[in-house]
C-alpha cells in the first residue's frame, strides 16, 4: 500500500531528510531550504570569477568566487600604464540547494584544475572553509583560502574569560598537552566525530580540582578539562588563520571578495538567475553556463569600448538561491 509519510508519531515512519525529500512534482531534482529567513525550493549557483585589481599583473587568470567566493592573480610588478583587465566569470557550479556549500568546494577546484583556471588564492566567506579543506586545498591544489574561519565556540572563548584551546601547548610528538598552569595531560585519545579524525586530550580530575584557575578553565562534572583537536596540520592551520583575521591587513586584503557580491546582483538584474527556467539539475545548470557567458560578454564589451559598469549598486546575498518556476 502506497501512503504519505508523516513525521514522527508512535507509528510513524516519520520524514525522509531533506536531501532526499521530493518537493516538486514537476521537477524531482529540486530541493527545499532555507537560509536565514529565505526559504526557496530550487538549487544554489556557485560563480568563480576573477579578481583582478589594479595593481594586479597581466598573468594566468585566477578564478573567483563560489557564489560567494574570490580569488584574484598573484601580484607581480604593474608594467607602467597598464590597462586594468576586465574581471570574468570562470567557472558556474550548480548544486542541490541542500548541499552544503564546503561540500561543494571540492569539485569546483577539481573543475577548474582541469581547465587550467585554479587561482594561486581563493577568497570565499565564511560558509565554504573547514581545517579539512585549509589544509587540503594547499596539498592537492597549491591553492591557498582566504576566508574567515569560524572561532573557537568554546565558552571561554567567546567570553573572552578563562583558558580556550589555543591558551594550551600540544606536544604532538610525546601526545601530551600542557595547560596554562602547568598541567600534563594524562589521556591521548584519537577517534572520529561525525566523519572528521580528531583527538580528545583529557586532563586528571585530581590535578583540575585543586587548581586555583579551574573556574577560568572549566565547569565541566567531570571537573577536568577536555580538549577535541584536528589533526596537528589542520590544527596548526586554523590557530594560524584564526590569528591572521584579527589583523588589519588581514580585513584590508579580504576586501577584495566584495567584488562578487556585485557579481551576483549582476546576474539576478541581468539574466533573472534567481529563476530557473528548466527543469532538472543539468538543463539548469546549461543555464547558468550560458548567463555567464552572457555576463562575460557584456563585461569584455564594455572594457573594449571604454564604458565602465555600473557598480552603484550592490546585493548582500552571498549565495544566490534558484527558485523553481513550475
Amino acid at each position: 500500500m502506497i501512503k504519505r509519510r508523516e513525521k514522527n508519531t508512535e507509528d510513524g515512519d516519520g520524514l525522509p531528510p531533506g536531501s532526499t525529500r521530493l518537493t516538486s512534482p514537476y521537477d524531482t531534482d529540486t530541493r527545499w531550504s532555507a537560509k536565514r529567513d529565505t526559504f526557496w525550493n530550487g538549487y544554489k549557483v556557485h560563480i568563480n570569477e576573477t579578481c583582478a585589481t589594479a595593481a594586479d599583473d597581466t598573468a594566468r587568470p585566477a578564478s573567483a568566487p563560489t557564489a560567494k567566493a574570490a580569488a584574484r592573480t598573484p601580484r607581480r610588478p604593474k608594467p607602467d600604464r597598464a590597462p586594468r583587465r576586465p574581471n570574468v566569470i570562470t567557472n558556474i557550479a550548480t548544486t542541490a540547494s541542500t548541499l552544503p556549500d564546503s561540500k561543494a568546494l571540492e569539485g569546483i577546484h577539481q573543475f577548474q584544475q582541469r581547465r587550467g583556471l585554479l587561482p594561486d588564492e581563493h577568497y570565499l566567506d565564511s560558509g565554504y572553509p573547514s581545517a579539512e579543506l585549509i589544509t587540503g586545498s594547499a596539498a592537492r591544489y597549491g591553492v591557498a583560502l582566504i576566508t574567515p574561519v569560524l572561532l573557537d565556540t568554546s565558552r571561554q572563548a567567546k567570553a573572552k574569560q578563562g583558558f580556550a584551546a589555543h591558551d594550551f601547548t600540544i606536544d604532538w610528538e610525546n601526545h601530551q598537552a600542557v595547560c596554562p598552569a602547568g598541567n600534563t595531560s594524562t589521556a591521548w585519545t584519537p577517534n572520529i566525530q561525525n566523519g572528521v579524525t580528531k583527538t580528545v586530550v583529557s586532563f586528571a580530575a585530581l590535578d583540575c580540582i585543586p587548581c586555583p584557575f579551574k573556574q577560568q578553565c572549566t565547569t565541566s562534572k567531570s571537573n577536568r578539562r577536555q580538549l577535541s583537536l584536528h589533526p596537528p596540520q589542520m590544527t596548526e592551520a586554523l590557530r594560524h588563520a584564526r590569528a591572521r583575521q584579527q589583523t588589519k591587513d588581514w580585513n584590508t586584503d579580504y576586501a577584495l571578495r566584495a567584488g562578487v557580491e556585485g557579481t551576483i546582483r549582476q546576474a539576478a538584474a541581468v539574466t533573472d538567475l534567481h529563476q530557473a527556467r528548466y527543469r532538472g539539475l543539468a538543463k539548469t545548470h546549461l543555464e547558468h553556463v550560458y548567463s555567464a557567458v552572457a555576463l562575460n560578454l557584456i563585461r569584455l564589451d564594455a572594457w573594449w569600448n571604454g564604458h565602465p559598469l555600473d557598480r552603484t549598486r550592490t546585493s548582500h546575498l552571498a549565495r544566490l538561491e534558484l527558485r523553481l518556476t513550475a
